[in-house]
């Protein structure tokens, strides 16, 4: 594959995931519980087929092979679907969405503390301003009551940080079969807690066709041609192209349903972008050896 083909694909996953903020805005009735399950009923098979095409029709064995370390990866998807549904449904798109952004810190800190991996200087100096930018957007939130909101999608950042973290613990070179398993656990621990609930799993025909339409034709897809994209496109431009989502999700909602956001979000969103933005910058200057290590990217939606 060549370069320009393998941005052309970080660009199309970016723009499916720009696309979940507004599909979950269609949602009528459906719980969070409800959307995690049906949407991770529409992702897996997908997930699945494209893993026995890629492995030989030898799925199970790719699977096998991202042992505990994939494992726990997985469970980490749980809470960063979860959350980030929750959020989308408690605040605004722009908010979540820009919040999302501070996976990748996340993992340089988790990666610091578990694995003992050296966190650059340019890196922490982006830490730092991310955080400040954090800091606007959820000060606002808890003068609005969307407190809870903004937390959900602080919590999917760190699923998703723990996501990456545990993929380099255990060398694991393949990221859709740990994805895949995400969407497994997510199904199992939405059917549990809406059991504990006393609530069913069904939804209405209406929410249950756009929630496994998200898993299958968005969150999938988009897995899918990020991954084949990120095999020839060094790191750092991996996570500039990838704010494609960012920019895009606010626009949508805006556009289609008239959502906007207040200028603090707008402002520590911006913050948040110029942290990644630097990170990926100063990362690409870096000497090769010295470089960040590519992380794989799931959608933060």
């Amino acid at each position: 594959m060549r370069y320009g083909q393998g941005v052309a694909l970080v660009l199309v996953a970016g723009t499916l995931w720009s696309l979940m903020g507004l599909c979950l805005r269609q949602i009528e009735a459906a719980s969070v519980w409800q959307i995690l399950f049906w949407r991770s009923v529409g992702m897996v098979p997908v997930l699945f087929a494209f893993i026995w095409w890629t492995s030989g029709r030898r799925p199970l064995d790719q699977i096998r092979k991202v042992g505990v370390a994939g494992t726990i990866g997985g469970l980490g998807l749980v809470f960063a679907f979860s959350g980030a549904i929750y959020a989308i449904q408690t605040t605004t798109i722009a908010n979540a969405v820009f919040l999302f952004t501070a996976s990748p810190f996340v993992a340089a800190i988790l990666g610091w503390i578990i694995l003992g991996e050296r966190v650059k200087p340019w890196t922490w100096a982006a830490i730092g301003l991310a955080v400040f930018g954090m800091y606007l957007m959820v000060r606002e939130g808890l003068a609005m009551g969307a407190l809870a909101g903004n937390l959900a999608a602080l919590m999917s950042a760190a699923g998703f940080g723990a996501f990456s973290v545990c993929l380099r613990w255990g060398k694991v070179g393949e990221m859709l079969p740990v994805s895949m398993l995400g969407g497994v656990f997510s199904m199992i621990v939405a059917a549990l807690v809406l059991w504990s609930q006393d609530q069913s799993v069904l939804a209405s025909g209406h929410d249950i066709a756009i929630a496994s339409g998200m898993g299958a034709a968005i969150l999938a897809l988009g897995m899918v041609a990020y991954t084949l994209g990120s095999r020839v496109i060094p790191a750092a431009e991996l996570t500039l192209l990838s704010l494609i989502e960012v920019l895009l999700a606010p626009i949508w909602v805006f556009v289609f349903l008239g959502e906007t956001a207040s200028t603090a979000t707008f402002v520590g969103g911006g913050v948040l972008l110029a942290a990644v933005t630097l990170n990926a910058v100063m990362g690409a200057r870096a000497p090769r050896q010295e470089g960040v290590a590519k992380t794989p990217r799931p959608v933060n939606d």
